[in-house]
């Protein structure tokens, strides 16, 4: 039996079955090697080589396609160390992320900045470090760019069918296709590179079939384009490529099927097939690891409180209607032989809405001083964690198995073209 997160509608708890650890638990971070990691808790304890074997495996099955780690993921130093050592390129949100690539090394200019709407000191400060390529999705973005970053390439994004996912995206972002030809040309007469078309499925997509969906329409968009004499240099299919959270997702091989069909739609091959991997690579990098407070009995339900919740980066339970299913282990050494209890889990704080799990199955016998091992939470963690009601946020531990923490390094990298200017 899984150890996530159970969503019932039951008031009362009741004794359960033993429990197992899920096959899918990372080797690198199984629970006997969670028990030599000393510190105060919370922390997150995560391997490299996992993100870096997760991006193997998304080439291996996305050949034509470059990866751009999406930043905002996980900013963790040694994270994006080890991806860029991995030849791996990245997509950021502002400028303070890209300042933080630029201080390990890699080079501003093979960055995509795929946030459609920036501060206009972000747009100037980028194209100061060396970044040329934006996101668009609206005429006064168009607009700006022109301003700040003057011969910039810009690409836009388009609204694409985002149901299948957990988080959609397509209420906040993207254009139509008559709009996205709009703005292309827009952004040709006012002096700027007319670069690509990009889109976002939604994060956590379980819809392969959403990727080919989505290229579709790219190609019906670039067709009409190139009789407006616009050759599109760049095709982004953006993120929403999948984590596993305790239930099954498709595989990235399923996904990179899904993909290459769409991409045979396309009127031509652009010379740039860009996707923006962020969850897919890191969210089964980590466990967070935290201690049991409290114990509690309340309302017919029991309760533990850990020195870790919503506001220290558990957030995405809350953002879901269904909750965000965590796969769970502990500390105990009676976790495979003790009978089980289904618990509410909230976090430290005095605020009633820290509580992050509302039926998490753990021994009967948990207690104060236990910890509980949270995977798969390597993505949106660190990202999202603050220090409300003065309890700090988790740290960081990545090294390349998972046990210690390496030291910050810089990226070397080969040296790349000079920006292109040319409106094309």
């Amino acid at each position: 039996m899984s150890t996530s997160a159970l969503h019932t509608s039951a008031s009362e708890t009741h004794i359960g079955p033993t429990l197992r650890l899920p096959s899918r638990w990372p080797s690198l971070l199984r629970p006997n090697v969670l028990a030599t990691a000393a510190g105060p808790t919370p922390f997150l304890l995560g391997s490299t080589e996992l993100v870096t074997s997760k991006l193997r495996r998304f080439r291996s099955a996305v050949p034509q396609v470059q990866p751009f780690y999406a930043v905002k993921c996980n900013p963790d130093a040694n994270v994006l160390t080890a991806l860029a050592a991995d030849g791996c390129r990245f997509e950021v949100a502002s400028l303070g992320e890209l300042d933080l690539l630029v201080g390990l090394g890699v080079h501003a200019s093979d960055v995509l900045y795929s946030n459609t709407v920036k501060p206009a000191s972000h747009v100037k400060g980028a194209a100061e470090l060396g970044l040329w390529r934006f996101a668009v999705d609206s005429a006064g973005e168009v607009a700006k760019i022109a301003r700040e970053a003057p011969g910039s390439a810009v690409y836009v994004r388009l609204a694409v069918d985002d149901d299948q996912s957990a988080f959609p995206l397509s209420r906040k972002f993207g254009v139509d296709g008559g709009k996205a030809v709009a703005l292309l040309l827009e952004a040709r007469n006012r002096g700027l590179r007319p670069y690509g078309l990009t889109f976002h499925v939604g994060s956590q997509s379980t819809a392969p079939s959403a990727w080919t969906t989505a290229l579709r329409r790219v190609a019906l968009i670039a067709a009409e384009l190139l009789d407006l004499g616009i050759h599109l240099d760049m095709v982004d299919i953006g993120g929403g490529f999948p984590a596993w959270y305790g239930t099954p997702v498709p595989e990235i091989e399923e996904i990179g099927a899904a993909i290459t069909r769409g991409l045979e739609s396309l009127p031509y091959t652009p010379d740039l097939l860009a996707a923006e991997p962020g969850r897919h690579l890191a969210a089964e990098s980590a466990v967070m690891v935290s201690s049991v407070l409290g114990r509690e009995r309340r309302g017919g339900q029991e309760w533990l409180h850990t020195d870790v919740g919503a506001y220290h980066g558990l957030i995405e339970t809350q953002q879901s209607p269904s909750g965000w299913p965590y796969p769970l282990w502990t500390s105990r050494s009676d976790h495979t032989t003790a009978p089980s209890l289904s618990y509410v889990v909230t976090g430290p704080t005095c605020d009633s809405a820290d509580t992050f799990l509302d039926r998490a199955l753990l021994p009967a016998t948990m207690a104060e001083g236990d910890r509980l091992y949270i995977a798969s939470a390597g993505a949106y963690t660190l990202s999202y964690a603050s220090s409300f009601n003065g309890f700090p946020p988790p740290q960081a531990r990545y090294s390349a198995c998972g046990t210690s923490r390496t030291r910050r390094q810089v990226v070397p990298q080969p040296e790349r073209a000079v920006r292109p200017h040319s409106v094309g």
